[in-house]
């Protein structure tokens, strides 16, 4: 079984478009899978609720779906969550994310990666 590991900006961006993750994954991927977050992710999102904005909102949202939903929650050692996701992703781990420079660096590591595409529907892109 494969991981879908969760990048906050992703969530972000899922939360304030009100995209189904479950639903979509579910439609583009054929195989199994059990979808995760890192710890930092948690933090992060609560730094976004803390500093208010349109953003805010969203990222509350996400953090109240995560914590509802059966996601799993990868503990860490600390460390900027960009580079944990990018040392995690491998055959069996797959990340979801929306920022450019980590899309980047893990196709050039040669990592499939999900994005959002026409702020409705997630894609799978190969490496």
């Amino acid at each position: 079984m494969k991981t879908i590991l969760l990048d906050t900006s992703f969530l972000v961006e899922c939360a304030q478009n009100r995209v189904d993750i479950h639903g979509e994954l579910t439609r583009i991927l054929d195989f199994s899978f059990n979808v995760g977050i890192l710890d930092r992710t948690l933090d992060e999102l609560e730094t976004i609720v803390s500093r208010g904005g349109k953003e805010a909102a969203a990222a509350k949202l996400a953090k109240t779906i995560l914590l509802t939903k059966h996601i799993t929650i990868f503990p860490t050692s600390g460390g900027h969550t960009d580079y944990l996701l990018l040392e995690r992703a491998n055959l069996e781990t797959i990340v979801a994310t929306v920022d450019r420079d980590l899309k980047a660096r893990l196709k050039k590591k040669g990592q499939p990666v999900i994005v959002i595409r026409g702020k409705k529907i997630l894609e799978w892109v190969g490496a």
